[in-house]
Order: C-alpha cells, then sequence, then structure tokens
C-alpha cells in the first residue's frame, strides 16, 4: 500500500503539528497588531469625511455633488495603482512598502485641513485614494504568505476588525475632535479632525517598518522547528494553488475566476461604502441632531456589535461548506438589512433604522473575509499580487459608484428620507449572495485543504 500523500493530505496533517501551531500563534501575535492599527488609521481617514460633509458645505462651500464626487474619486486613483503597488510589494517587501504607504497616506489625510474649494477637495480625494493604493490587497497577499488556508479567514477576519474598531472609536473620536475643535482652538473642529487623523497614519507607518517581518525565512522570533513546520506548509499549499490557479501577471488578469470574485467584491463594496459615507448623516437624521459627539456614539452601536460578528464567523469558517453557506446568508443579510434601514428613515423609526444598519454592518463585515478565502487559495506568487490587485482594485470601484448613485437617486426619486437611494445598494448584496452560493458548481484543488476542521 503506497503511504505518499497528496500535498493537500500533507498540509492537513503538518497543520496540526504543534511546531506549526506555536508558529501560527506567534505569527498572529508579532503580525496581526500592527496590521490592524495600519488598517484601522486607513479606514478612519478614507470614511471621517462624513463627519464633515456639513462642516465643509458651511465653511468651504463645498457642495454635495462636489461631495459624493469626491467621497467616490478616492477609488479611482486607488484602482489605477493598485496593481503596481502591489507587485512593488513583492519586489521591495511589505514592511518597507506598508510603512511607506501610510506614511505618504498620512501626509496627504492631514492635507484635509488646509481644504479651500470644491477642486481641492476632490484632488485630495484622489491623491489619498492614490497614495493608499496596495495596502488592503498588499496585506491579504501578505497574509496568504504568512498563513495556512484552514486559519486564513480567522486572520482575515481578525485584519477585518480594524474596520469596526475604526469606526467604533473613530466615530466618538471624529465627533469629539471636532466639537473640541471648534471650542478649544483657532481651527475649525474639522481641521483638527483632519490634521490629527492624518498625523495619526504617519505614526503608525513609521511603527510598522519596526514591527512588520516580511516573510517566515525573516522571522527570527520563531525556532528553527517552528520556522520549519511553517515555511513547509506554506511551500505545500503553494504547489497546490500552483496547480489549480494562473501563472504570472497577465493569465491571473485574464482569469474568469478572477473577475468573478471581482463582481462580487464589487457588489460587496456598494454596500460597505454606501452605508459608511454616509452613516453619520443618516444616525443623524434619525435622531434629529447635529453631527458630533451624541451621534457619533450613536453611530459607533453597529461597528461594535459587528466587531463580535465578524471574529465569530472569522474563527469558525474553517470549512468550504461553511464558508459558503455563511457568505451567501450574510451577503443576502446585508440587502435585506440595507433596506430595511432606509424604511425605517422613511416612516421615521430612529430605533428601529438603528437596528437594521447595525445588522447590515454585521453582516457586510462577516463576508468581507470569507469573501478573499476565495481567491487566495488558488493565487501565489506574482499572479496573487496581480489578481489580488485586481479584485481590490476594480472590486473597490463600488465606493466610487456607491455615493454617486445613491446622491444621483435620491435627486431623481425625491423624497425626504431618500429612501430609494439606500434601496439602490442593498440590491447589489443579493447579486453577490447568488454568485457565492454559485461557487459549489466550483472544482478547486484547493477545497481538500478545508475538508477537516483545526483541532
Amino acid at each position: 500500500m503506497s503511504t505518499t500523500q497528496t500535498p493537500g493530505a500533507a498540509v492537513s496533517d503538518a497543520l496540526h503539528g504543534p511546531a506549526l501551531k506555536s508558529a501560527i500563534s506567534k505569527a498572529t501575535r508579532h503580525l496581526m497588531p500592527m496590521l490592524i492599527i495600519l488598517y484601522f488609521v486607513a479606514f478612519l481617514d478614507r470614511t471621517n469625511v462624513g463627519f464633515a460633509q456639513e462642516a465643509l458645505k458651511i465653511d468651504r462651500g463645498i457642495s454635495d455633488g462636489a461631495f459624493a464626487l469626491g467621497a467616490g474619486i478616492f477609488f479611482i486613483g486607488y484602482a489605477i495603482f493598485e496593481i503596481p503597488s502591489n507587485l512593488l510589494l513583492k519586489r521591495f517587501g511589505a514592511r518597507f512598502w506598508l510603512a511607506r504607504i501610510a506614511i505618504t497616506w498620512g501626509i496627504v489625510a492631514a492635507a484635509f485641513a488646509f481644504t479651500t474649494n470644491d477642486t481641492m477637495f476632490i484632488i485630495l480625494r484622489f491623491l489619498l485614494g492614490i497614495t493608499e493604493a496596495g495596502l488592503f490587497p498588499g496585506v491579504i497577499m501578505f497574509l496568504a504568505e504568512w498563513f495556512p488556508n484552514k486559519v486564513r479567514v480567522q486572520m482575515f477576519a481578525l485584519f477585518y476588525l480594524a474596520q469596526p474598531f475604526s469606526q467604533m472609536l473613530g466615530a466618538p473620536l471624529s465627533g469629539g475632535l471636532i466639537s473640541i475643535g471648534d471650542t478649544v482652538t483657532p481651527w475649525h473642529g474639522w481641521q483638527v479632525m483632519f490634521f490629527a487623523e492624518g498625523m495619526l497614519a504617519v505614526v503608525a507607518g513609521i511603527a510598522a517598518f519596526f514591527f512588520l517581518t516580511d516573510s517566515p525565512q525573516k522571522a527570527k522570533w520563531l525556532n528553527k522547528t517552528e520556522k520549519a513546520a511553517l515555511i513547509d506548509v506554506m511551500v505545500q499549499e503553494d504547489k497546490v494553488r500552483e496547480s489549480d490557479g494562473p501563472s504570472g501577471v497577465w493569465r491571473a488578469m485574464a482569469s474568469w475566476k478572477v473577475w468573478y470574485f471581482t463582481v462580487i467584491y464589487f457588489c460587496l463594496q456598494i454596500a460597505v461604502y454606501g452605508t459608511t459615507f454616509y452613516l453619520p448623516q443618516q444616525v443623524a437624521g434619525l435622531l434629529g441632531k447635529d453631527v458630533g459627539w451624541e451621534v457619533g456614539l450613536v453611530a459607533a452601536i453597529p461597528w461594535l456589535v459587528g466587531l463580535f460578528v465578524c471574529f465569530f464567523v472569522g474563527k469558525y469558517a474553517t470549512m468550504i461548506l461553511r464558508r459558503r453557506n455563511w457568505g451567501t446568508l450574510f451577503f443576502f443579510g446585508t440587502g435585506v438589512f440595507i433596506l430595511g434601514s432606509g424604511w425605517a428613515g422613511a416612516i421615521s423609526q430612529p430605533i428601529l433604522g438603528i437596528l437594521f444598519i447595525t445588522l447590515a454592518v454585521s453582516c457586510f463585515l462577516s463576508v468581507g473575509p470569507i469573501t478573499w478565502s476565495y481567491p487566495t487559495a488558488f493565487l501565489t506568487g506574482t499572479a496573487a499580487a496581480a489578481g489580488i490587485g485586481l479584485i481590490n482594485s476594480f472590486g473597490n470601484l463600488g465606493g466610487f459608484v456607491a455615493p454617486i448613485m445613491r446622491n444621483s437617486v435620491n435627486e431623481t426619486v425625491v423624497t425626504d428620507s431618500g429612501v430609494w437611494g439606500v434601496v439602490s445598494l442593498g440590491l447589489f448584496a443579493f447579486v453577490a449572495a447568488a454568485m457565492i452560493y454559485c461557487t459549489k458548481f466550483f472544482k478547486a484543488k484547493a477545497d481538500v485543504l478545508l475538508e477537516t476542521p483545526v483541532n
């Protein structure tokens, strides 16, 4: 009887070894806190503009149309430079490149304090997208090189926790900085918010250069046994991915699977940013309050709940059936609850509105890590750099489409509540739910890596 194992079986057996488990535990402790901090600040700097919308209109005359264009044009610059940034990360290493990204975007984010008109606002949003390009897909690719497939959704979920943390803590932080700035500084409150939160990114970038490690081979904090176990299992997984996915930049960009998950991610981002950009204003409308400390605290509630749901889903999504079923369920829930939040606003039910927003945020946060588990299971090397960059860059165009679409629908179908603009966002989540469900018809060699749960 032959005792030869397939790469998938070897990976499955190795994953239960104490040396590998110790290596994964150490990698989690050494890498994840810094990555979470980077994304925390990035998400804060790309979405804090929602807290300044009314103030920018009053103090600088920024129109609603310019705000919608500026909110979305971030993703155009982001999309253009995403794939080149990922390829440069492969060349220079994650430690240097992620630090560079954070420092440069922090400088641009701080410059929003000096916005004077529509044109400057739109240009700065475009530059913010250029300078931040590559952070998210770079981290996704980085984690795929560090963590085996069985635990990867859990790592993605931990990384995604930066989103609820940034909004849970960032909402009252942004609202508080606006309130403090207006009362104790010679600047406008929104200027204090932009400058202080931009400088946070610069500090985080400097710290990342010292705290991150490019690869398991360079990890001085792993002993020889741990390092060998982790390197071995990642090499075995690479063999599976190389046999199952495209090789090279151009084949990755032409892969139908890559484009399939690009569409799914596009639908997800429409839901995420169509909700996130307008969340402070939506909460303020539900409460009948101006944006400030109180609205910031209430706007933090959806992210607090979403934090726990995302962590739970990431911890237990260790098998392909769970990932597909939960992905379908949470995408469907995203659509239902976004529609519900618009309906609650239309009938002036603030408590119901906050409840639906909370459930929508919990759903789209939880489904993000599951979505990324699919392409990272069949992409490796330069194909991963190009494919993951393509999915994120074109998918993130949903962030460009969402605010413009929401604003256009509201102008076309005029209502006091703007309910139809919200409805337009939720419909895309149903498309993503159907597409995730249809992955049951895919035949992927990487699925063997998920046949048994992690002990």
